[in-house]
Protein backbone atom coordinates (compact mmCIF):
# COMPACT_ATOMS: atom_id res chain seq x y z
CA UNK A 1 0.00 0.00 0.00
CA UNK A 2 0.96 3.44 -0.83
CA UNK A 3 1.99 4.90 3.00
CA UNK A 4 1.85 8.29 1.73
CA UNK A 5 -1.04 8.55 -0.51
CA UNK A 6 -3.32 6.83 2.55
CA UNK A 7 -2.84 9.86 4.14
CA UNK A 8 -5.24 11.68 2.21
CA UNK A 9 -7.50 9.35 4.14
CA UNK A 10 -6.42 9.53 7.61
CA UNK A 11 -5.72 13.32 8.07
CA UNK A 12 -8.88 14.97 9.87
CA UNK A 13 -7.85 18.31 8.24
CA UNK A 14 -7.26 16.79 4.92
CA UNK A 15 -10.65 14.92 5.25
CA UNK A 16 -12.72 17.64 5.86
CA UNK A 17 -11.32 19.84 3.25
CA UNK A 18 -12.03 17.27 0.32
CA UNK A 19 -15.16 16.70 1.65
CA UNK A 20 -15.92 20.36 1.32
CA UNK A 21 -13.81 21.46 -1.31
CA UNK A 22 -14.21 18.70 -4.24
CA UNK A 23 -17.83 19.21 -4.92
CA UNK A 24 -17.31 23.15 -5.95
CA UNK A 25 -14.19 22.75 -6.97
CA UNK A 26 -16.08 19.78 -9.56
CA UNK A 27 -18.84 22.09 -10.34
CA UNK A 28 -16.50 25.05 -11.17
CA UNK A 29 -14.84 22.50 -13.54
CA UNK A 30 -17.85 21.60 -14.98
CA UNK A 31 -19.28 25.20 -15.78
CA UNK A 32 -15.58 26.26 -17.48
CA UNK A 33 -16.23 22.99 -19.52
CA UNK A 34 -19.71 23.62 -20.99
CA UNK A 35 -21.47 25.12 -23.25
CA UNK A 36 -25.25 25.85 -23.80
CA UNK A 37 -25.77 24.13 -20.82
CA UNK A 38 -24.07 20.94 -21.78
CA UNK A 39 -20.76 19.81 -20.69
CA UNK A 40 -17.69 18.84 -22.49
CA UNK A 41 -15.56 16.06 -22.26
CA UNK A 42 -12.67 18.16 -21.30
CA UNK A 43 -14.28 18.11 -17.85
CA UNK A 44 -12.36 14.95 -17.51
CA UNK A 45 -8.65 16.57 -18.26
CA UNK A 46 -10.03 19.73 -15.68
CA UNK A 47 -11.03 16.91 -13.13
CA UNK A 48 -8.12 15.44 -13.24
CA UNK A 49 -6.02 18.48 -12.76
CA UNK A 50 -7.81 19.26 -9.31
CA UNK A 51 -7.17 16.13 -8.17
CA UNK A 52 -3.21 16.42 -8.95
CA UNK A 53 -3.15 20.03 -7.02
CA UNK A 54 -4.68 18.33 -4.27
CA UNK A 55 -1.52 15.98 -4.56
CA UNK A 56 0.83 19.04 -4.92
CA UNK A 57 -1.41 21.01 -2.11
CA UNK A 58 -0.78 17.86 0.44
CA UNK A 59 2.82 16.65 -0.48
CA UNK A 60 4.55 19.51 -1.99
CA UNK A 61 5.55 20.46 -5.66
CA UNK A 62 8.72 18.71 -5.89
CA UNK A 63 7.24 14.68 -5.06
CA UNK A 64 4.32 15.59 -7.31
CA UNK A 65 5.52 14.44 -10.98
CA UNK A 66 2.97 15.18 -13.63
CA UNK A 67 5.24 15.18 -16.88
CA UNK A 68 4.34 11.47 -17.94
CA UNK A 69 4.75 10.24 -21.25
CA UNK A 70 2.28 9.39 -23.52
CA UNK A 71 3.41 6.04 -23.64
CA UNK A 72 2.05 5.25 -20.05
CA UNK A 73 -1.39 4.74 -21.01
CA UNK A 74 -2.86 4.24 -17.62
CA UNK A 75 -0.85 6.31 -15.29
CA UNK A 76 -1.76 10.21 -14.89
CA UNK A 77 0.26 11.50 -12.34
CA UNK A 78 3.05 10.49 -10.13
CA UNK A 79 3.76 10.55 -6.24
CA UNK A 80 7.16 10.13 -4.87
CA UNK A 81 7.79 8.23 -7.84
CA UNK A 82 5.05 5.65 -7.65
CA UNK A 83 2.76 5.37 -10.57
CA UNK A 84 -1.31 6.82 -9.98
CA UNK A 85 -4.48 6.51 -12.20
CA UNK A 86 -7.59 9.41 -11.26
CA UNK A 87 -10.62 8.03 -12.65
CA UNK A 88 -13.87 9.89 -12.20
CA UNK A 89 -17.73 8.17 -12.71
CA UNK A 90 -20.89 10.42 -13.04
CA UNK A 91 -24.00 8.92 -10.95
CA UNK A 92 -24.62 5.64 -8.02
CA UNK A 93 -23.29 2.88 -10.33
CA UNK A 94 -19.86 1.74 -10.75
CA UNK A 95 -19.98 1.39 -14.81
CA UNK A 96 -18.26 3.13 -17.22
CA UNK A 97 -14.85 3.48 -16.05
CA UNK A 98 -12.20 3.35 -18.89
CA UNK A 99 -8.72 1.82 -18.43
CA UNK A 100 -8.13 2.89 -21.34
CA UNK A 101 -9.26 5.25 -24.36
CA UNK A 102 -8.59 4.11 -27.95
CA UNK A 103 -10.84 3.58 -30.92
CA UNK A 104 -8.46 1.55 -32.47
CA UNK A 105 -10.23 -2.43 -32.14
CA UNK A 106 -6.83 -4.11 -32.70
CA UNK A 107 -5.11 -1.81 -29.90
CA UNK A 108 -8.27 -2.81 -27.66
CA UNK A 109 -8.08 -6.26 -27.85
CA UNK A 110 -4.14 -5.93 -27.45
CA UNK A 111 -4.43 -4.39 -24.08
CA UNK A 112 -7.10 -6.89 -23.14
CA UNK A 113 -4.73 -9.42 -23.69
CA UNK A 114 -2.14 -7.88 -21.82
CA UNK A 115 -3.40 -5.96 -18.57
CA UNK A 116 -2.70 -6.41 -15.84
CA UNK A 117 -3.23 -4.10 -12.44
CA UNK A 118 0.32 -1.78 -12.30
CA UNK A 119 -0.76 1.47 -10.61
CA UNK A 120 -2.75 2.67 -7.39
CA UNK A 121 -5.96 4.09 -8.18
CA UNK A 122 -8.07 7.21 -6.84
CA UNK A 123 -11.75 7.23 -7.97
CA UNK A 124 -14.18 9.72 -7.51
CA UNK A 125 -17.23 9.15 -7.96
CA UNK A 126 -19.56 11.84 -9.14
CA UNK A 127 -22.88 12.00 -7.88
CA UNK A 128 -25.11 15.27 -7.62
CA UNK A 129 -27.95 15.97 -5.21
CA UNK A 130 -26.84 12.87 -3.10
CA UNK A 131 -23.96 11.03 -1.44
CA UNK A 132 -20.79 9.65 -3.69
CA UNK A 133 -17.34 8.92 -2.72
CA UNK A 134 -13.72 9.36 -3.11
CA UNK A 135 -11.69 5.84 -3.11
CA UNK A 136 -8.24 4.83 -3.10
CA UNK A 137 -7.87 1.45 -4.50
CA UNK A 138 -4.71 0.11 -3.81
CA UNK A 139 -2.81 -2.27 -6.14
CA UNK A 140 -2.25 -4.99 -4.22
CA UNK A 141 -6.24 -4.74 -4.27
CA UNK A 142 -6.57 -4.68 -7.56
CA UNK A 143 -4.07 -7.49 -8.14
CA UNK A 144 -6.48 -9.45 -5.99
CA UNK A 145 -9.46 -9.22 -7.41
CA UNK A 146 -8.46 -9.94 -10.51
CA UNK A 147 -6.77 -12.68 -9.71
CA UNK A 148 -9.69 -13.96 -7.85
CA UNK A 149 -12.31 -12.99 -11.03
CA UNK A 150 -10.34 -13.56 -13.92
CA UNK A 151 -9.22 -11.22 -17.17
CA UNK A 152 -12.83 -11.60 -18.89
CA UNK A 153 -14.70 -10.59 -15.56
CA UNK A 154 -12.51 -7.77 -14.85
CA UNK A 155 -12.29 -6.07 -18.51
CA UNK A 156 -15.25 -4.93 -20.64
CA UNK A 157 -14.12 -4.83 -24.29
CA UNK A 158 -16.49 -2.70 -26.58
CA UNK A 159 -19.01 -4.31 -28.41
CA UNK A 160 -17.94 -5.45 -31.94
CA UNK A 161 -19.58 -2.43 -34.56
CA UNK A 162 -20.00 -0.23 -32.41
CA UNK A 163 -17.97 3.16 -31.84
CA UNK A 164 -15.31 2.23 -29.36
CA UNK A 165 -13.78 4.63 -26.53
CA UNK A 166 -11.70 2.28 -24.79
CA UNK A 167 -11.88 -0.63 -22.61
CA UNK A 168 -13.59 -0.79 -19.28
CA UNK A 169 -13.39 -2.08 -16.05
CA UNK A 170 -16.75 -3.88 -15.03
CA UNK A 171 -19.18 -2.69 -13.39
CA UNK A 172 -18.77 -6.21 -11.06
CA UNK A 173 -14.75 -5.68 -10.77
CA UNK A 174 -15.31 -1.98 -9.96
CA UNK A 175 -17.77 -2.68 -6.87
CA UNK A 176 -15.68 -5.38 -5.90
CA UNK A 177 -12.56 -2.91 -5.78
CA UNK A 178 -14.57 -0.37 -3.57
CA UNK A 179 -15.94 -2.68 -1.03
CA UNK A 180 -12.82 -4.31 -0.40
CA UNK A 181 -11.66 -3.71 3.10
CA UNK A 182 -8.40 -2.10 1.88
CA UNK A 183 -9.83 0.55 -0.26
CA UNK A 184 -10.31 3.70 1.58
CA UNK A 185 -13.22 5.86 1.07
CA UNK A 186 -14.30 9.36 1.81
CA UNK A 187 -18.44 9.60 1.68
CA UNK A 188 -18.74 12.91 -0.16
CA UNK A 189 -22.65 14.96 -0.30
CA UNK A 190 -22.11 16.25 -3.62
CA UNK A 191 -24.12 19.66 -3.55
CA UNK A 192 -24.21 22.58 -5.88
CA UNK A 193 -24.25 25.87 -4.92
CA UNK A 194 -24.99 29.08 -6.91
CA UNK A 195 -21.87 30.21 -8.87
CA UNK A 196 -21.62 32.52 -11.75
CA UNK A 197 -18.60 31.92 -13.36
CA UNK A 198 -17.45 33.69 -16.61
CA UNK A 199 -15.04 31.10 -18.42
CA UNK A 200 -13.58 33.70 -20.76
CA UNK A 201 -12.88 36.37 -17.93
CA UNK A 202 -9.24 35.12 -17.27
CA UNK A 203 -8.15 35.70 -20.36
CA UNK A 204 -9.68 38.59 -21.57
CA UNK A 205 -7.87 39.47 -18.45
CA UNK A 206 -4.50 38.00 -19.76
CA UNK A 207 -4.95 39.99 -23.02
CA UNK A 208 -4.84 43.53 -21.12
CA UNK A 209 -1.41 42.61 -19.80
CA UNK A 210 1.25 44.55 -21.31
Amino acid sequence: MSSRLIELFEDKRTVEKIKRRLPYLFQLAELESSRAGKTGMEVGSVRERIIVALLIYKFGEANVETDIPITEPEVDVKLFGKPISIKTITGKSFGGVKLIWTVDAKKAREFYRNYYPRCDILLIQVNWNDEGGFYYIPLDVQKHVFNKIGRRKYIKLPRPGTNPRGVEITRYALSCLVSDIATKKITINWQRTNIKVNPYKRWVDLWKED
